[in-house]
């Protein structure tokens, strides 16, 4: 039996330690991110994975950074076989790493060398890749550099959003956590370094990004869509008021609009022109207003000859 810290933070992670939980092994600890302000009063808000940490009465560590010598000592006394980290959001430095007796492994949500960094499952999507994974690795100072334990493979479901693709991921990532734990010394062992001349960066999204250029080809926008859901969404202006698109498809090859024009809007969606053909629009959001597919919003407003894009 190992004795396992778990390091998480957001609901991807949760997956893996309610597997640990339900296995052989032993959680000593979970280390997850300091409580943050979040919906529109601002409060305090744990993370998911303190969240499921506390129903299982498992003692929860939450700080800013290890720059302190506290902050190893206490870590070094859990005596701690080995440390598991799923999107933790904080660098770990070697010192960290070196101090379980196994040292440090990580699930990361991509097919490494390909996407390390901060968001791969949103890159996958934005890339138009077949195919997306987990990867199990041991841990090392460089971003995601480590060698690889063991890897899994899914194809991406071409009406996929980032969230999806992330569900999918998730308990993917459990599975082979668990698979991979029983003889880890040997899989450690065993394990491969990754191909240098593979890699590829998914660097931390920004809210800026997910503005719509209608100017760009239909397909990348609707990548773009799927790839920004659930975070930051795609979106444009009416009016000069914020817009999100939630979710599109393909409405067809017309270019007798000018881009951001919408051509129709009716029960199955509101039809924008781009750079070559027509998004449509089948779920969005008006300001200050929740969620609602196309027939929804038609009954709120008509956008037929509206024009969308940036704010003046």
């Amino acid at each position: 039996m190992l004795n396992i810290i778990f390091a998480g933070t957001p609901e991807f992670a949760v997956p893996a330690l309610q597997a640990l939980l339900q296995g052989k092994h032993r959680v000593v600890a979970v280390y997850t991110q300091p409580d943050r302000p979040a919906g529109r009063g601002r409060k305090l808000q744990a993370s998911s994975v303190k969240s499921c940490a506390l129903e299982h009465r498992l003692p929860v560590y939450q700080l800013p950074n290890f720059k302190s010598a506290e902050a190893l000592e206490q870590l070094v006394e859990l005596q701690a076989d080995i440390m598991v980290v799923a999107a933790y959001g904080l660098l770990l430095p070697p010192e960290v790493l070196a101090a379980p007796r196994l040292g440090c492994i990580n699930i990361h949500a991509s097919l490494l060398p390909r996407w390390r960094g901060a968001s791969p499952i949103q890159q996958a999507i934005l890339a138009g890749d077949d195919y997306s994974g987990v990867t199990l690795m041991k841990m090392e100072p460089g971003l995601d550099s480590g060698a690889i334990i063991a890897s899994r493979r899914i194809e991406i479901d071409a009406g996929w959003s980032a969230g999806d693709l992330h569900d999918a991921l998730a308990p993917l990532g459990a599975e082979l956590l668990t698979e991979s734990l029983d003889d880890i010394e040997a899989a450690l062992q065993q394990a491969r370094a990754q191909d240098e001349a593979l890699v590829t960066y998914a660097p931390r999204l920004l809210k800026q990004q997910a503005e719509i250029d209608w100017e760009k080809p239909l397909g990348q926008l609707l990548r773009e869509v799927r790839g920004f859901n659930p975070w930051p969404v795609s979106f444009s202006y009416l009016d000069d008021q914020n817009l999100r698109v939630w979710r599109a498809r393909a409405g067809g090859d017309q270019t007798a609009g000018q881009p951001g024009e919408v051509v129709l809007h009716d029960k199955n969606g509101v039809y924008v022109q781009c750079g070559d053909g027509l998004l449509q629009i089948t779920e969005l959001q008006f300001a200050g207003r929740n969620r609602c597919d196309a027939a929804q919003a038609l009954n709120a407003r008509n956008l037929s000859a509206c024009r969308l894009g940036a704010a003046s």
